[in-house]
């Protein structure tokens, strides 16, 4: 199995959130270029493909999600 960087503790986390299209976006660091992988359920991990690092989280409907969770309790 191929190495992945997932960093336990970072200072410089950064988000922003879309609410027209329901989309958050959480960055490692300054936003940069990588690849993403979708892992189900709305959430794609962004990471570079040459390190392995991790460098941010795309959740999509997030909003929608949420809302559909707290009518449930």
């Amino acid at each position: 199995m191929e190495a992945v960087k997932i960093l336990e503790k970072e200072e410089n986390l950064n988000w922003d959130y879309d609410e027209e299209a329901d989309v958050l976006y959480i960055s490692i660091g300054k936003p940069r270029k990588a690849l993403g992988a979708d892992i189900g359920d709305g959430a794609i991990v962004r990471y570079v493909e040459k390190t392995g690092e991790v460098v941010g989280l795309t959740l999509i409907g997030i909003k929608e999600k949420l809302l559909k969770e707290f009518r449930k309790r």
